[in-house]
C-alpha cells in the first residue's frame, strides 16, 4: 500500500513569460498562490517566482490537482494553472516542465509558467494519521452493500441487525477510524437527505463524535477532511432547505416538504428543533457572520412566502394597469383579494411569534421582528401599486372593508410589540390623499345638486309641509357621514376636514333656498332692511299702505316650515352625529372644537328664520292698520265711554274676521311650530302698537269681562288644533297687553 504525495514542488518559477498583446522590454513582477483542489479554499500557499521557496502538499489521490493562482503586483488575478497530479506521476522523471496560464471564465491563454516538481511515493504502514486506503475502499464496498441489503433511502436511514454489526467489526478488525466510518456512512445519508426531524438528528448524532475530534487534539486524515468538507456542503444545503421552509415541512410526507401552499399553522415543525441543534453544530453561532447567516434564511422563507401570497394579486398590478376601469364586480372582487391579502400576512406574522414563543431558535434570531420587516415592506409597496392601478372612488363597502383591514394589521403590529418598520404599512399614509379627495369630490357633488338649475323638486312639499330638497339633501349628508364612520373611528383627526365639507354644503343649501323663494321673499325686504326714514322711504311707505293687504303666500310657507325644520330636526341629527365622534379623538386633543364651523351655520339660518318671521309678523300686523275700523287703537279709544259687550263686539268685529281670516290662512300654510310662533309674535306686534294708547281710566272696565270678551272674539269653534296652538302660549303671549287693559 502506498500513499501518493508531491514531496516537493520547488518554485524554481525564474521567469514567467506573459504573452499580452502589449510588448513591453520592463520585466514585470508575479506573485503566486499555491493549493489542493482537495484542500479548502483558504488553505492557500504564497509563493514569489524566482524566490528558491519549496513547499510539500499531500494530494488524496491521483486525481487530485495542484492549482496556482498568478497575480499582479497590484493584486488583479493574471490567470490560473491547474497541474494534473496523474500527468506528474505519469513521467516522474521530468521535474521541470511548463503549464499553460488560462483566464477564467473564458478560458483564454493568457501565458505559461515554469515550474519545478518532484514527484514522489512512499510507503508508510505505520503512520495512520492519512488513513488506510485498502481498508477503507473494502469498507466502502461493504458498506454499499449493507444499505442495499436493507434498502437504505428516505425516512429509512438506520442500519440494523447483522450487517450493522458486520461493519462494525469489520471497521474494529481492519483498523478503520471511527470518524470515518460516521464520514462514510453520512456520505450515503445526504444524497438522500429531507428536511425531516428523524434525518436531522441522525446527521447530528453521526457527525457530534467527528467534530469533536477534529476541534480536539487529534486530527482527521486527508481523505476524512475531504468527505468531511463535501458532507458539511450538503448538510448546509438541507439545512437551507429546512430554514427557507419552515412553514411547510410535513413530517407526514416522504419528502418532509409540503409540495402545495398551505396556511401557516401557528406549530413549530418537528425539524425545526434538530435543525438549530446541527446548525449550532457546524458553525460559531457567536460569531455575526453565522448569525447573519441563519436569520438570512429566515428571511428568505419570508419573502417567499409573501411572494406566495401576492399572486393572487399580481393580475391587478402587472403591466401598464395604472388607472385601469373595471366592472363593479372586478372592483369588488380586486379589493375582497386585497383584503384577504392583508389578513393572510397578519396571520404569517402572529405565526411566527407563536413559533417564537417556543423558545426553539437561538436568542439572537427574533422572528417575529425578522420576518415583519419582509412582510410590511412588501404588503406596503403591494398595497400603495395597487391604489395606483385601481384607485378608490369613496369609502364604498370594498374600500372600507380594506381600510379596516390595513388599519387593523398596523394596530396589530403595534400591539405585539413589533418594532417601528421603515417603509412598512402605514395606513393613514397609503390612504391620506384618497380620503381628502373622497370628502373634496364628495363636497362639490352636494354643491353641484344645490345649484337652483338641478333643484328637482320647486313647488313640491313634503309631509312636513317643507320641500324635499332639503330632506333629500341632508339624508345625503347623513349617509355621508355613515359612509366615514370607519375613516372617522381610526383617524378622528378628518372629523374637521368633514366639518367643514358639511358646513359649505349648508350654507349651499340656505343659499339656494332663499334663490328658490326669492321672489316670494321680495315683498318681506323692506321689512327686514334696516329703516332710514328719508323722504324715499316715507313715499314707499305711503304707496306700501295703499296696497292690498298682505297674504303669506303657501310657498313662503313651505321655506319657513323648512328653515324650522332645519333648525330643530334636521341640523341637529348631524350636529349630534358629528359631536359623539367626539370619543374617537385621544385623551388631550381637541374635542371641543368639533360642530364650531357647523355653529356658525346655526347662527346664520336662526338670525334668517328670525328676520324671515319678524316681516311676516310686520306684514300682518300692517294689515289691521290699513283701515280705520280695524285697528286696534282707534277701536279701544272709540271704546272709552261703552260698558256694553254687545257694543265692543260689534266696534270689534271686522277685525275679529280680519284676524281669523289670517290666522286661518297661516294655518293652513305652515307647521304647528311656524304657526304658534307667527301668531305669538303677531300678538307681540299688535300689543306693542296699542299699548302706549291706553289710558289709566280704561282700566276701570271689568277685567273678567273684556278677558271673556277678547279670548271669546278669537274663539275657533270645531277647530281644535288652532285653538291649542293659540291656547297653549297665551299665557306668555302680549295679548294681555291689549284686552286685559
Amino acid at each position: 500500500i502506498y500513499k501518493a504525495g508531491i514531496w516537493s514542488a520547488k518554485s524554481w518559477c525564474d521567469y514567467l513569460t506573459q504573452q499580452f498583446s502589449r510588448r513591453n522590454t520592463t520585466r514585470e513582477t508575479y506573485s503566486c498562490k499555491l493549493r489542493l483542489k482537495s484542500s479548502p479554499e483558504d488553505d492557500v500557499v504564497p509563493m514569489q517566482p524566482g524566490s528558491g521557496e519549496t513547499h510539500v502538499f499531500f494530494p488524496d489521490s491521483l486525481g487530485d490537482d495542484l492549482i496556482i493562482d498568478v497575480s499582479d503586483t497590484k493584486g488583479k488575478p493574471c490567470g490560473r494553472v491547474v497541474a494534473q497530479v496523474a500527468t506528474m506521476a505519469e513521467e516522474p522523471a521530468d521535474k521541470l516542465r511548463w503549464w499553460s496560464i488560462y483566464r477564467e471564465p473564458e478560458h483564454e491563454l493568457v501565458g505559461r509558467i515554469h515550474l519545478y516538481v518532484q514527484y514522489t511515493t512512499a510507503a508508510d504502514e505505520n503512520n495512520t494519521k492519512y488513513g488506510s486506503v485498502a481498508e477503507t475502499v473494502a469498507y466502502d464496498i461493504v458498506l454499499e452493500v449493507a444499505m442495499k441489503a436493507q434498502h437504505i433511502q428516505q425516512r429509512n436511514l438506520v442500519l440494523q441487525g447483522s450487517w450493522k454489526w458486520l461493519l462494525t467489526e469489520f471497521a474494529s478488525y481492519y483498523g478503520v477510524s471511527d470518524a470515518y466510518t460516521k464520514l462514510r456512512y453520512l456520505s450515503y445519508i445526504v444524497d438522500v437527505a429531507t428536511p425531516t426531524a428523524d434525518w436531522l438528528n441522525l446527521v447530528h448524532e453521526l457527525l457530534l463524535p467527528v467534530l469533536m475530534k477534529s476541534h480536539g487534539t487529534a486530527t482527521l486524515s486527508h481523505q476524512e477532511n475531504r468527505i468531511l468538507g463535501e458532507v458539511e456542503e450538503q448538510i448546509e444545503q438541507t439545512l437551507a432547505m429546512v430554514f427557507e421552509n419552515y412553514k411547510c415541512l410535513d413530517e407526514s410526507l416522504v419528502s418532509g416538504l409540503a409540495e402545495d401552499f398551505r396556511p401557516p399553522t401557528g406549530l413549530a415543525a418537528s425539524a425545526l428543533e434538530p435543525a438549530i441543534k446541527l446548525y449550532s453544530l457546524l458553525h460559531d453561532v457567536l460569531s455575526p457572520e453565522a448569525q447573519l447567516r441563519l436569520c438570512g434564511y429566515f428571511q428568505t422563507a419570508a419573502r417567499k412566502r409573501s411572494r406566495r401570497h401576492m399572486l393572487e394579486t399580481d393580475e391587478f398590478v402587472a403591466g401598464n394597469s395604472e388607472g385601469i376601469k373595471m366592472d363593479m364586480v372586478t372592483f369588488t372582487t380586486a379589493y375582497q383579494k386585497m383584503k384577504s391579502l392583508c389578513h393572510n400576512i397578519r396571520n404569517e406574522i402572529f405565526t411566527d411569534i407563536e413559533i417564537h414563543n417556543h423558545h426553539i431558535l437561538p436568542s439572537f434570531v427574533d422572528l417575529p421582528n425578522l420576518t415583519a420587516a419582509i412582510y410590511s415592506v412588501e404588503l406596503s409597496n403591494r398595497l400603495r401599486s395597487f391604489l395606483v392601478a385601481c384607485p378608490p372612488t369613496g369609502p364604498s363597502s370594498p374600500v372600507a372593508d380594506l381600510v379596516i383591514a390595513t388599519a387593523d394589521f398596523q394596530k396589530d403590529l403595534a400591539s405585539w410589540n413589533i418594532c417601528s418598520i421603515k417603509a412598512g404599512v402605514d395606513a393613514k399614509e397609503l390612504f391620506h390623499l384618497y380620503i381628502v379627495l373622497w370628502i373634496e369630490d364628495k363636497r362639490r357633488a352636494l354643491l353641484e345638486n344645490c345649484r337652483l338649475d338641478k333643484v328637482k323638486w320647486s313647488g313640491v312639499r313634503t309631509q312636513h309641509m317643507t320641500t324635499p330638497f332639503v330632506d333629500e339633501m341632508y339624508d345625503l349628508l347623513k349617509n355621508t357621514l355613515t359612509e366615514y364612520e370607519v375613516i372617522i373611528c381610526r383617524w378622528p383627526e378628518y372629523i374637521f376636514v368633514l366639518e367643514n365639507a358639511i358646513a359649505d354644503i349648508e350654507k349651499a343649501v340656505i343659499d339656494s333656498l332663499e334663490k328658490q323663494y326669492v321672489d316670494i321673499l321680495a315683498p318681506l325686504k323692506d321689512c327686514i332692511a334696516p329703516k332710514k326714514f328719508g323722504l324715499k322711504y316715507v313715499q314707499k311707505l305711503a304707496k306700501r299702505n295703499s296696497t292690498c293687504p298682505y297674504v303669506v303666500p303657501e310657498d313662503l310657507g313651505i321655506l319657513l316650515n323648512t328653515m324650522k325644520r332645519l333648525l330643530d330636526v334636521l341640523r341637529p341629527r348631524i350636529e349630534s352625529h358629528l359631536r359623539s365622534w367626539s370619543s374617537c379623538i385621544p385623551h388631550g386633543g381637541n374635542s371641543a372644537a368639533i360642530g364650531e364651523r357647523l355653529s356658525e351655520v346655526t347662527v346664520t339660518l336662526r338670525a334668517k328664520f328670525r328676520n324671515y318671521m319678524q316681516a311676516v309678523v310686520e306684514k300682518l300686523s300692517e294689515n289691521t292698520r290699513m283701515q280705520s275700523t280695524t285697528k286696534l287703537k282707534k277701536i279701544i279709544q272709540d271704546s272709552k265711554g261703552l260698558v256694553l259687550e254687545s257694543d265692543i263686539r260689534g266696534r270689534m268685529q271686522e277685525l275679529n274676521d280680519q284676524l281669523i281670516g289670517a290666522i286661518n290662512h297661516v294655518h293652513k300654510v305652515s307647521e304647528v311650530h311656524v304657526f304658534v310662533a307667527i301668531c305669538r309674535g303677531f300678538w307681540d306686534r299688535m300689543g306693542q302698537v296699542n299699548e302706549r294708547s291706553i289710558e289709566p281710566s280704561f282700566l276701570l272696565l271689568s277685567y273678567e269681562l273684556l278677558t271673556n270678551l277678547g279670548l271669546g272674539c278669537l274663539e275657533f269653534p270645531g277647530k281644535p288644533q288652532r285653538e291649542q296652538g293659540l291656547v297653549q302660549r297665551r299665557e306668555s303671549c302680549s295679548v294681555g297687553k291689549f284686552i286685559f287693559l
